[in-house]
């Protein structure tokens, strides 16, 4: 079974690319075979060698979709596409497994790479900012052991003026004071050992269940639902083509 861009799908896709001055391809139907290729390969989560030889060369397709992810053009891509509504937003995390192709690495170098052990083995963790109708805005990947508040910062960076959603994993100190600087509100809610209970709108938490439904539309794509990318970039660049394809929806 073959997975196919619809043409209005395509044509926004197009109109981005083209404005890249690491694309230097004046033909549409290769350019647009590419991307078709990478959308098979996501969707089924096949190995490279296995793609239909329609496609093309396997091997050049692996080694332009590495060279894109590297250069971050997947990430371009889905910032081009997207129309955040920053009135809200969302944390939260998932844990991914991590198949034997994604092992390998020397001593001490599985962390620096995303990978980390569990206790259901090797594990990467997606931490995902999404806006108020759970759109994906921003990624980040560590190691699955790695506590979510720990990548907190970093996932709202550039974020002001609006309301932050989590879980009570994030109820963390340092998290809340930088909301506040940012003049972030906070509606998270406290954890049973917290001395002081902090008040939040309940109301309003029951939204946070979008970014639930975000990891799940994700989770469709076999290439996510597993990881089987050894660097982190190309893991992400997976992520980053299957979260434009959520926004053009």
């Amino acid at each position: 079974m073959d997975y196919y861009i619809n043409n209005a799908t395509w044509a926004t896709l197009s109109s981005h690319l083209k404005t890249l001055p690491f694309i230097h391809t004046s033909n549409d139907t290769q350019l647009r075979l590419f991307i078709e290729a990478i959308f098979y390969i996501a969707k089924t989560g096949c190995q490279w060698r296995l793609l239909p030889q329609h496609y093309g060369c396997w091997r050049a397709i692996h080694r332009r979709y590495k060279r894109w992810s590297f250069q971050g053009i997947w990430q371009f891509l889905m910032r081009k596409v997207s129309d955040i509504d920053d009135q809200e937003v969302m944390i939260d995390s998932t844990i991914i497994r991590a198949h034997s192709c994604a092992t390998g690495y020397k001593k001490g170098e599985q962390s620096a790479c995303g990978l980390g052990r569990t206790a259901g083995g090797l594990t990467s963790k997606i931490h995902a900012l999404v806006d108020a109708l759970g759109n994906p805005i921003h990624f980040i990947i560590s190691p699955g052991q790695e506590h979510d508040a720990k990548k907190s910062l970093d996932l709202i960076d550039g974020i002001k003026e609006s309301s932050l959603l989590a879980d009570k994993a994030y109820d963390a100190q340092f998290l809340i004071d930088k909301a506040k600087d940012r003049q972030i509100e906070v509606v998270i809610p406290p954890k049973k050992n917290r001395i002081e209970k902090r008040f939040y709108d309940k109301h309003r938490y029951k939204e946070r269940h979008l970014v639930e439904c975000f990891f799940n539309k994700i989770k469709h794509f076999r290439r996510i639902f597993s990881r089987f990318d050894k660097t982190v970039e190309c893991f992400l660049g997976f992520i980053y083509f299957t979260s434009t394809l959520i926004w053009l929806r």
